[in-house]
Order: structure tokens, then C-alpha cells, then sequence
């Protein structure tokens, strides 16, 4: 029997062929953390290697009319991205994806605010600089930080938010989508299945959307 495409063969043996899947989170969506966590799952039941990278909530609704509460979450929503892109700039990727479970454990799970003292915290939790809390002030990091999200977002549009996952396609090609917005995480194989079906969709030419009104709110299990 040939192995299948995009396999390997070790000593006789079909060994599937790790990939990388690329996940573009804002720090402060509940909904994106969902979905990193499951993503974290399917990563032991998948040949799957999850790559973090940052988008922005804040970029994404520059010049857009927005209820004031919702402009004041845009306006502290710059802090813990820029905090993000100075890390992965300093340290490299994989620190972001420490500092990512070190700010939602707090955000999310802590149901701590956004602050300096946050940022800090969460720095230290990750085992990184806590001085690196002061870019959460400082547009040195802006530049950047537009360049990650435009590279997230480019291939989805802007009518869509976080998560945004970027996927190896059937066709040897990458497919990029929004989503999945699923609560609780998924675990175990049952996380497995969801990424099956998330790829034949996603990877479906002219798929763009399967949608049904939410009846729950994020649940952090």
C-alpha cells in the first residue's frame, strides 16, 4: 500500500507529517482564547505544531463608529498587544505563546483589568522582563504590530474579528479562516474531530460560512 500524501515513512512505518497552523489572537477576546486552548488540544491528538501570532481589536476598528463602552475596551485594548509584539521581538515567537497563556489565565480565567500591573505580572508568570509592561504605553512597537495584524487579516477581510487561524489546505496551499467561536474547549479527541471538520469546510473552495445564533456565553472550562 503507498503512503498517503504528506506522509513519511520511517523503517517501514507511515508517520504523518508534523504541520504548522498559525493562530492570530487579541489578548483581549474571550472568544480567541476559547479557541487557543482548543488549539492547544488538538495539538496532542494532531499532527499539529500551533504558531501565535498578534492581531489587533484596536487596529481592526480604527475610524469605525462604536458604542462608547466598546471604544473605551478599544482604547485600553492597544496595552497588552503592544506588550506581545515586544516580546515576541525581543525573545521570538515561542515567548509569545507563554506570555498569550500568562495574559489569559489573567484576563480571562482571573477576570483581572488590563493595567500596568497586569502586564507585569504576566511577564513574570511567563519567565519574562516585567519592564517589558511599558510598551503597553508606547507606539514604538506600532509599526510592528500593524505588519502582524495586516499579515492575519489579509486573506480573511476585515467584516471578521479573532480568532483567525491560517491552515495547510488539500491542495498543498494554505486556506484562512475565522473561527471556529466554540465554548467550552473541546478536548481530547473530540477537539480532534472539530479540526477535521473545521479543515474539510475551510478547505472547501467557495465555503464561507456555517453559522447559528450563540445561546452561550464563553465558558472558560
Amino acid at each position: 500500500m503507498a503512503p498517503e500524501a504528506g506522509a513519511l515513512v520511517v523503517k517501514g512505518s507511515i508517520v504523518s507529517e508534523r504541520v504548522a497552523v498559525d493562530m492570530w489572537f487579541d489578548p483581549i477576546c474571550p472568544w480567541a482564547w476559547i479557541t487557543s486552548r482548543w488549539l492547544l488540544e488538538v495539538e496532542q491528538v494532531r499532527e499539529v505544531d500551533v504558531r501565535f501570532h498578534v492581531m489587533s481589536l484596536s487596529v481592526l476598528n480604527e475610524g469605525r463608529e462604536l458604542p462608547e463602552q466598546y471604544q473605551e475596551l478599544m482604547r485600553t485594548g492597544w496595552g497588552p498587544v503592544r506588550v506581545c509584539v515586544a516580546v515576541e521581538q525581543r525573545y521570538g515567537r515561542d515567548a509569545v505563546r507563554k506570555l498569550y497563556t500568562a495574559l489569559g489565565t489573567r484576563i480571562h480565567l482571573g477576570q483581572e483589568k488590563l493595567s500596568p500591573e497586569l502586564f507585569a505580572a504576566a511577564l513574570a508568570d511567563a519567565g519574562l522582563d516585567p519592564a517589558l509592561a511599558d510598551a503597553a504605553e508606547s507606539a514604538g512597537h506600532d509599526e510592528a504590530l500593524r505588519a502582524s495584524h495586516e499579515a492575519g487579516m489579509r486573506p480573511v477581510g476585515t467584516d471578521v474579528g479573532t480568532p483567525v487561524i491560517h491552515a495547510p489546505g488539500p491542495d498543498g496551499g494554505t486556506v484562512a479562516f475565522f473561527g471556529p467561536v466554540v465554548t467550552p474547549a473541546p478536548k481530547g479527541e473530540a477537539a480532534g474531530r472539530l479540526w477535521d471538520g473545521v479543515l474539510l469546510v475551510a478547505g472547501t473552495p467557495g465555503f464561507y460560512e456555517l453559522k447559528r445564533s450563540r445561546e452561550l456565553g464563553p465558558i472558560f472550562d
